[in-house]
């Protein structure tokens, strides 16, 4: 398993690369039919694409580690880079930020989630976090949790989840910070390592897989695999419209009143929005091997 100096390596290798990327957010709307035969079949493998329908302005020189809808055409997105970290409220349609907190340039910031009137957000390589009120992003207060690291956050409302770059998914009791429940997440028998960006959707986890075109679509009771959403083909289709050095898919914010979700690409200078769709039969775990998880 790479250790924390590799990963180190490896993120730092993307960041320098970042002010020739572009940002670009797609959404995923659900439809109905597709979300009763999750609910109805939840220990049977899905395997989801997607289309894209639309695009949405967003500053290009946002590094969106963690993102959340809040109602009304609103997100609330926590960026990265030491130096340039921030926590910021956004208006979808015109890519406004409408209020910024800017962080120490000590600090970079990773996920971020909203629990009542309270946004929760981690830090990379520390353990670090911070508590900050929605209406103006004043920074309430700092915490220490347990996991190995900051990476990603979501909440059903009642429990925090975690997680920190390895498989693990972590359950955090939101008033003490206190790690509740542990959860290993494999597929086919393997780690699913580096974790990445969480969010909670219609009693499933959906975290991005760091370096990798995949969403992994887990249960919160006991960390099964329920199903992957495969995006291979929306770097496919930047690269071949001239977007070159796209970066990873990091961030998923769900809005539940329109059935859609944003995945921001970590690379330039628009949103988009894209309905999912049942993936085709052939694709077989060979092939999801090839793009879900690395080795080391």
């Amino acid at each position: 398993m790479a250790t924390f100096k590799q990963l180190y390596l490896r993120k730092v290798f993307i960041l320098v690369s970042i002010i020739l990327l572009v940002s670009v957010i797609l959404v995923l709307g659900v439809s109905s039919a597709t979300w009763n035969k999750v609910s109805s079949d939840h220990y049977s493998l899905q395997f989801y694409d997607f289309e894209i329908v639309n695009e949405f302005p967003h500053d290009s020189t946002a590094f969106t580690q963690g993102l959340l809808y809040a109602g009304n055409d609103t997100l609330f997105e926590s960026t990265g880079l030491y130096r340039q970290s921030s926590v910021r409220k956004v208006a979808i349609r015109t890519g406004k930020v409408e209020i910024l907190h800017k962080m120490a340039d000590s600090y970079f910031g990773e996920g971020l989630t909203l629990l009542g009137e309270r946004l929760f957000q981690v830090t990379w390589l520390t353990k670090i976090g911070f508590i900050y009120d929605r209406k103006n992003l004043q920074k309430l207060e700092q915490f220490t949790h347990e996991m190995e690291d900051g990476w990603g956050l979501a909440t059903d409302g009642k429990t925090l989840y975690g997680s920190d770059g390895t498989s693990t998914l972590y359950q955090i009791d939101p008033q003490t910070l206190k790690v509740t429940t542990k959860n290993v997440i494999k597929f086919n028998g393997q780690n699913v390592r580096y974790l990445n960006e969480l969010e909670y959707i219609n009693g499933e986890i959906w975290a991005n897989v760091w370096q990798t075109d995949c969403i992994a679509r887990i249960s919160p009771n006991n960390g099964t695999i329920l199903g992957w959403i495969l995006l291979p083909s929306l770097r496919e289709g930047l690269l071949a419209a001239g977007y070159n050095g796209i970066d990873v898919l990091n961030g998923i914010a769900w809005d539940s009143g329109n059935n859609r979700i944003l995945l921001p690409e970590n690379s330039g200078q628009s949103f988009m929005r894209s309905s999912c769709i049942q993936l085709r039969n052939t694709i077989t775990v060979e092939t999801l091997r090839s793009f879900a998880w690395r080795e080391n």
